[in-house]
């Protein structure tokens, strides 16, 4: 193997590699171990990626995780346009059940952004257009993934958020969305429209994305669409990520 041009940079790809490879944070020590990499080296590139972002150290018991900005990196490639492709057409009969509109996101940060919309033939015009960013603790689609994330990450986007409300306060709503598993709103996005959510978690029980349905207050059967958006999530799951 040639010897890497910029050292540095090699190291700190290989402790983001090794930090994607297990199953819970490790700590320093034993990161400088299987690298073999000098301890001053270690915190030193540790430290500059938790600036960043990348890294989270979590201080009891003194160890280290993937951080926000890695796991951004990781949704930007898995929701890319092959899973916008295989979204399109279940959406598409998602928005007919609804009468309304239908739509894709990820997570960014404290926001969430939309990657496809869908609208039924009458639908009324919304501000869910791709491209736009919401606060993802304002949404059905924002909250049902946030639900799905380790404690240290959700605690990271809250603290970006500029939320009002306590973080136990959070934390307990988005414990009831994960056991429901799904989440929805009424009238917090748009006056006179409601949305129901669900999450399409990858291979690691993680929010890759969520699909959901936006109507007109009490106009459908809320609990048929449910199962058409837990379907066609399933499907989405088994046809990107594999199965279980």
């Amino acid at each position: 193997m040639n010897k890497p041009q910029v050292p540095a940079a090699h190291n700190v790809l290989r402790i983001l590699s090794l930090l994607s490879t297990t199953d819970a944070p490790i700590s320093a020590t034993r990161i400088q171990r299987e690298l073999e990499l000098p301890r001053s080296t270690t915190y030193h590139l540790l430290r500059e990626l938790e600036d960043s972002g990348f890294v989270v150290h979590l201080k009891n018991p003194g160890t280290y995780g993937l951080g926000l900005a890695a796991y951004r990196m990781s949704q930007a490639y898995t929701t890319q346009q092959p899973l916008v492709r295989l979204a399109a057409k279940p959406l598409a009969r998602i928005a007919a059940l609804a009468g309304g509109s239908a739509h894709l996101t990820r997570l960014a940060g404290s926001e969430i952004v939309y990657l496809h919309e869908v609208r039924s033939p009458g639908a009324v015009s919304l501000v869910t257009e791709v491209g736009v960013r919401l606060p993802a603790l304002a949404t059905a689609s924002g909250r049902i993934m946030l639900a799905y994330l380790p404690d240290a990450e959700l605690r990271a986007v809250f603290t970006s958020s500029g939320e009002r409300r306590r973080y136990s306060e959070v934390k307990a709503q988005l414990i009831d969305v994960r056991e429901h598993g799904w989440e929805s709103e009424c009238e917090e996005v748009s006056r006179g429209q409601e949305s129901v959510a669900v999450a399409v978690l990858d291979h690691l029980e993680r929010p890759a994305a969520a699909l959901a349905a936006t109507f007109p207050v009490g106009s459908t059967d809320k609990q048929a669409l449910l199962g058409a958006l837990e379907d066609a999530s399933a499907r989405l799951r088994t046809q990107f990520f594999g199965n279980r």
